[in-house]
């Protein structure tokens, strides 16, 4: 039997995966903190805002597939190395943007760009350390999607301050992607499936996408990422928008409060969660995905309390949708690490992408326009009501605020889905494990 072995380089290259995941949200973040800027440079309505966000993560989500099945089969850190390098140009030239169209066509090359990364690192990181640590590791390599949207509505709304120009930001977060995407390049790569307890076959997979698909906690999980997706995309997008109009909150004020709501509980609940994922499942076989699943429960009622209340102090309406998105953190460190308890390592990369295919195509896809399309919706009868002949930004607050009720809603079908896949999480597991023995080289003993 084969030692379950953590690879000497780990902690170096998890810590390089890390800060190529946080300029990945610093740069995708971009354009939510800068909505309100466009919309009234360019005279767009809500639909068109959230389609900035749709057309990048529908995308992201299909190219996502290929550069799966690309980094299962090549080289993961030249497939990061070269998106990193893509996706921070384009950033830059997203700053030249001349009207609404060229602004969602640059978007679309920057989803190609950030879609290469994550099915790499995420088998990266399966390669690299053993399960007993999994959860902790992608804790730490998940503190880059926090930090990024921390760094990035802490800082942007003062860089457009600074530069009195919503393109400045575009600009300067391309340089430091540049630089580490040359790091990425030398990474030493392990053999796949070096941390496994079995020896794992490096021979290519016949029908990877059928086998991935057919494991039923897989499905599931989609379905739990589908919606939690479009909680967040739906959060991340109009969240400064919505403070900006419905609390009366200036760009920069509105920004650092977001960053507090989707950043500094992303701290917490990644490391923290992390750990307390890793314990559970080392009592509990299917513990982590019951974690995750009371852990929503907590966030739907914090965030669906906090938009109940109305129009009251906006600092208790930060503090307690806070609350609620740091419980929904442990989305992260428990279904990620699920997924990599269910597939084995040679299709990790491919169950990633179509994971994120399922998340992006379907829920941070539709997050962003759907509530756009409600809110503008919502602000219409707001004024038919009122009896108004003409749309005014008291109108839109309204509309925004009760589309983003889409929130609460969203994260309450995410606790429903992980709890099934809780269900089959075992069964699922064991017979990974026995397909893996069974495909162990000749001399193999396969564990007891």
């Amino acid at each position: 039997m084969q030692q379950s072995t953590q690879a000497a380089n780990a902690w170096r290259v998890l810590f390089l995966l890390f800060l190529a995941n946080l300029f990945n949200f610093f740069d995708r973040t971009i354009p939510a903190i800068i909505n309100e800027p466009i919309r009234l440079e360019w005279d767009l309505n809500d639909f068109q805002l959230g389609l900035i966000g749709t057309v990048f993560t529908i995308v992201y989500a299909i190219a996502g597939v290929p550069l799966g099945r690309m980094a299962d089969n090549g080289s993961r850190r030249k497939i990061m190395g070269w998106g990193l390098t893509a996706w921070s140009g384009l950033t830059a030239i997203n700053g030249l943007a001349w009207n609404f169209w060229s602004f969602l066509l640059i978007r679309m090359g920057i989803g190609i760009g950030e879609a290469s990364y994550a099915p790499a690192a995420n088998s990266l990181i399966g390669d690299m350390f053993p399960a007993h640590k999994r959860a902790r590791a992608m804790g730490i390599f998940m503190l880059g999607l926090p930090l990024g949207l921390l760094l990035a509505f802490f800082t942007i709304g003062w860089m457009v301050q600074a530069f009195d120009s919503w393109r400045a930001p575009f600009f300067i977060a391309a340089v430091p992607g540049l630089i580490l995407a040359v790091f990425l390049f030398f990474i030493k790569e392990p053999q796949r499936g070096a941390a496994e307890t079995v020896k794992v076959s490096q021979e290519q997979v016949r029908n990877p996408i059928r086998k991935v698909l057919a494991i039923r906690t897989f499905w599931w999980l989609i379905m739990a990422g589908l919606a939690f997706n479009f909680a967040t995309y739906a959060s991340n997008g109009f969240m400064v928008p919505m403070l900006m109009r419905y609390f009366a909150v200036p760009l920069v004020e509105a920004s650092v409060a977001t960053g507090v709501i989707v950043g500094v509980t992303g701290l917490v609940g990644l490391t923290l969660g992390g750990w307390i994922a890793d314990r559970i499942h080392a009592r509990y076989a299917r513990g982590r995905l019951l974690f995750a699943t009371a852990s929503m429960l907590v966030a739907t009622l914090c965030t669906g309390w906090s938009l109940l209340a109305g129009q009251i102090e906006v600092g208790l309406f930060v503090a307690v949708f806070s609350i609620g998105w740091l419980f929904s953190y442990t989305f992260y460190t428990c279904v990620y690490t699920a997924i990599q308890d269910v597939v084995e390592p040679r299709l990790r990369a491919t169950a990633m992408a179509l994971f994120f295919a399922g998340l992006y195509l379907l829920g941070g896809g539709m997050g962003t326009v759907v509530v756009g399309l409600l809110s503008d919706h919502f602000a219409h009868a707001a004024m038919l009501a009122a009896g108004a002949s003409e749309m005014s930004e008291a109108f839109r607050a309204v509309g925004l605020h009760d589309a983003m009720y889409l929130v609460p809603a969203s994260l309450l079908l995410t606790m429903v889905f992980l709890f099934c896949a809780s269900r089959s999480f075992c069964q699922d597991a064991k017979r990974m494990a026995e397909g893996m023995a069974a495909d162990a080289p000749e001399g193999e003993a396969v564990p007891a």
